[in-house]
């Protein structure tokens, strides 16, 4: 007797597990953003104190790439846009010497005018002040030309620090995002080149479970609704967070060998992204389920 009270209480437990393992509405694997962030520059690596597990911010320095080379093209470059600017004040002073003779011409001119009325000056005498006049504006006009000429290789040189300036921004390689740095591809007082990966960091906060659902259950699901996802928690059963869907597919396709829905038989899903906040549990590629 005994051993069938046994048996009987062995069932309702199996069959109880049984329900509780098959009441999910879908079943998939947890993905987060994750960007590989890669050297901008050529050159070593002289700063590289990451290792993976850190966590950083965004805008964090993730390494330093030597940019010994960018400050000498630097200075080289200011001191060239020096001597430009030397040229320039120097073209300036000349115009101003050639304005002040014109104005004293323009008074010997005014006064030579006068006494051309009372016959007291030759009209060659006013014509050679006005010659001159007009040559020193002729002058003047050069230097201007001229000044224009050393103002666009004032310009040239102004956009050659630039670049340069934007080179040694981008030797100080940054994290774009707040995350936690899963793989390290270098380290430190290595060569690296522009291009090359560096670390593959991971947005760990808000981690998408990525489901699948038959087309009969789309009607109870939309964009912004709450639902329940839950892991495995060993002996305990499961452990459950409170999820937010954030995407649903529009277009069906061919169950993934690796998902089970609620509906066995079903050949067609729809995939349902739902976003969970994350206090460090959750793991990418971990398998999950929701309850919607």
């Amino acid at each position: 007797m005994k051993n069938q009270i046994f048996i009987i209480i062995l069932l309702l437990v199996s069959v109880s597990c049984s329900n509780n393992m098959g009441d999910a509405d879908g079943y998939g694997n947890f993905e987060a953003t994750e960007v590989i962030i890669s050297s901008e520059t050529t050159g070593r690596i002289i700063q590289f104190d990451k290792v993976e597990g850190n966590l950083v911010e965004k805008g964090d320095q993730i390494a330093l790439i030597d940019t010994t080379i960018f400050h000498l093209q630097k200075a080289e470059i200011e001191a060239g846009i020096k001597s430009v600017r030397t040229r320039i004040s120097s073209i300036n002073a000349q115009n101003e010497i050639l304005n002040q003779q014109i104005e004293n011409i323009n008074i010997n001119i005014r006064r030579i005018g006068n006494m051309l009325k009372d016959e007291a000056a030759t009209q060659k005498q006013f014509d050679d002040l006005t010659g001159q006049v007009a040559v020193l504006q002729k002058q003047i006009s050069a230097n201007n030309t001229q000044r224009e000429s050393v103002v666009a290789e004032m310009g040239v040189m102004e956009s050659r620090k630039a670049t340069v300036n934007e080179q040694i921004r981008r030797s100080n390689v940054q994290s774009p995002l707040k995350g936690t740095i899963i793989e390290k591809y270098a380290e430190a007082g290595e060569v690296t080149t522009a291009g090359k990966p560096l670390v593959k960091v991971a947005d760990l906060s808000v981690i998408t479970l990525k489901v699948y659902i038959s087309g009969g259950q789309l009607g109870s699901i939309k964009t912004g609704g709450i639902c329940t996802v839950r892991i495995d928690d060993g002996i305990k059963g499961y452990r459950q967070f409170e999820g937010t869907v954030r995407f649903v597919s529009e277009k069906a396709e061919f169950t993934p060998k690796i998902i089970q829905t609620k509906e066995e038989r079903v050949t067609m899903v729809y995939a349902v992204e739902i976003a969970v906040m994350n206090d460090g549990t959750l793991k990418a590629g971990m398998p999950g389920e929701a309850i919607f």
